[in-house]
């Protein structure tokens, strides 16, 4: 692969803004919106949230799902918008890149390092809550959704209308479709139909010149980049075009747990070589967590390893194929539950079964997360050594790791088929599983977060020898900026972009010199502009 050096239009002058120049910006950005709406100066004041405002706090704090960025010092918005038309959005761009400031956009508040919502510069957020609509054409077997819709949104309105399809997303229902599309997006059935984004079929984007733009007029190359280039890059879509995908009447979950004492560490082993052969119909995965167990009126600390799966029919059909291909599981049918595709979604992510309104539930905090936590990612292409596993539990039984967990998830299945070109995520064949490492901790805690964030970090390094080199792959939508940023002045180095995109760093780069050359839309993972001297045609 080509190396490039980057470099993009400089934003360190936003960063000695003086308080006062800041507040003198934030007026004339507000005196500028209310201008452009002049028949519709009430509705657009109602969708205006200063900190002056009542509003404000309540508005910023409602999706922030990482209390890590919900402190004091925290850096915070000067306006946010919550637009409920594209006018609203395009207003919002013209104004702010008027006015010398930077926008953020947020649709769930996901982001793992809470870049939809913070910036170190004077910035608009804007929020995508009130352009959340849902259109499904059950025959054609499509949907228009908009970017500020939530999973748990999309899943009960399929529910109400199809429940014979369903889309390939993920479990936890809060996720906003804006940023999950954006990076990808896998999920329970990603190794039968890919991922999110690999069933995308047109959208609807506002580039940094207000246009509005659908799959024929923004072209195919920067279609291409946002399915899957990270958001906040090339503008903000407003709503995707997705293909849906039928589910059969039943599906078996099962759930098995081995401490260490009970041969965890070979069962592990052996799975790694096993999980990304079976059949397209199985999720399979492993979670690793510290436990305390009471033996002899002892209480001691040890490691559980939960393996779980999705499959899509039914335990007699499951059965027979785990005992032929992954015996020593010692899967029995007690294990296993069978239930619809929609109860499957409520079983994993951990949430109430009894209700599907838990769905629609934009508040609700994912009982997998901890309210504040760092989390990294990897990429696995050949099985970890058996003893490699031990160094893991060691580090599972430290103190800071009383919140902590590892996940290993199934690569194959048509994963393995789809080229890495096809959008910008690149993790495709050869992958036995992607591991996913998080630690939490309470948000009054929040003081001591870097204690917790070096123990990901100490952990990350002792895996660097047992997974993906040269690059090491890291996945987007589990953002990560410990692997490198843009620097104050817009210039980026070329080992993160790879990290998360491999070949198609280059043509991300491409795309995004040609949409949007003044480098509006940015942050600190922000896909860069090529310097003049090595922009090309596609």
């Amino acid at each position: 692969m080509k190396s490039l050096q980057f470099s993009a239009s400089p934003f360190v002058f936003l960063m000695i803004f003086s308080l006062s120049s800041a507040i003198h910006a934030n007026e004339e950005f507000l005196h500028c919106l209310s201008s452009l709406h002049p028949q519709d100066s009430s509705s657009i004041t109602s969708l205006i949230h200063t900190p002056n405002n009542s509003s404000y706090s309540s508005v910023l704090d409602s999706t922030i799902r990482n209390f890590r960025f919900a402190t004091p010092t925290t850096p915070k918005p000067l306006v946010i918008v919550t637009p409920s038309s594209v006018s609203h959005i395009q207003s919002t761009i013209h104004c702010t890149r008027k006015h010398g400031l930077q926008i953020r956009t947020r649709s769930g508040g996901h982001d793992f390092e809470g870049s939809s919502y913070v910036a170190q510069v004077p910035f608009v957020l804007i929020d995508m809550v009130n352009l959340r609509s849902i259109d499904i054409d059950v025959e054609n077997k499509v949907a228009w959704v908009q970017s500020g819709a939530i999973l748990g949104e999309l899943y009960y309105k399929l529910s109400q209308e199809a429940d014979t399809l369903t889309f390939p997303a993920g479990l936890c229902p809060t996720v906003g479709i804006g940023g999950y599309m954006s990076g990808g997006g896998y999920g329970l059935l990603f190794r039968k139909y890919g991922l999110a984004t690999d069933n995308v079929i047109d959208a609807q984007l506002v580039d940094a010149k207000g246009r509005l733009l659908d799959r024929t007029s923004m072209g195919e190359d920067l279609f291409w980049a946002i399915r899957g280039g990270g958001g906040g890059s090339f503008g903000i879509v407003v709503a995707w075009k997705i293909q849906l995908v039928p589910i059969p009447k039943t599906v078996t979950l099962y759930t098995v747990n081995k401490i260490l004492e009970q041969n965890a560490t070979k069962v592990v082993h052996q799975w790694q070589s096993i999980a990304h052969k079976l059949p397209i119909e199985f999720y399979s995965g492993i979670t690793f967590a510290p436990i305390n167990i009471d033996g002899d009126g002892v209480t001691k600390k040890t490691v559980v390893a939960s393996f779980h799966a999705s499959f899509l029919g039914t335990i007699d059909e499951l059965l027979p194929i785990m005992q032929e291909s992954f015996p020593e599981l010692g899967l029995v049918r007690e294990d296993c539950t069978e239930m619809s595709w929609l109860q499957s979604i409520l079983y994993m992510g951990l949430l109430p079964n009894d209700t599907l309104n838990i769905l629609l539930d934009r508040t609700h905090q994912n009982p997998l997360l901890s309210p504040s936590f760092k989390s990294k990612s990897d990429y696995v292409l050949e099985p970890i050594p058996e003893a490699a596993f031990e160094g893991v539990w060691e580090r599972l039984l430290e103190e800071e790791a009383h919140s902590a967990s590892i996940s290993l998830i199934a690569y194959g299945g048509i994963m393995d088929q789809i080229p890495s070109s096809a959008t910008p995520y690149p993790h495709r064949g050869g992958i036995l599983y992607k591991i996913v490492y998080s630690v939490g901790w309470p948000a009054e805690d929040n003081a001591r977060s870097e204690w917790y964030v070096n123990w990901t970090r100490r952990l990350y390094s002792y895996m660097g020898p047992f997974v993906s080199k040269s690059p090491r792959r890291a996945y987007i939508n589990y953002r990560d900026v410990d692997i490198g940023v843009n620097d104050e002045n817009g210039k980026t180095s070329y080992e993160w972009g790879i990290k998360y995109f491999m070949e198609n760093f280059d043509k991300l780069a491409q795309v995004k010199t040609m949409i949007d050359p003044d480098n509006f839309f940015r942050h600190e993972q922000s896909i860069p502009i090529l310097p003049p001297s090595s922009k090309m045609e596609l």
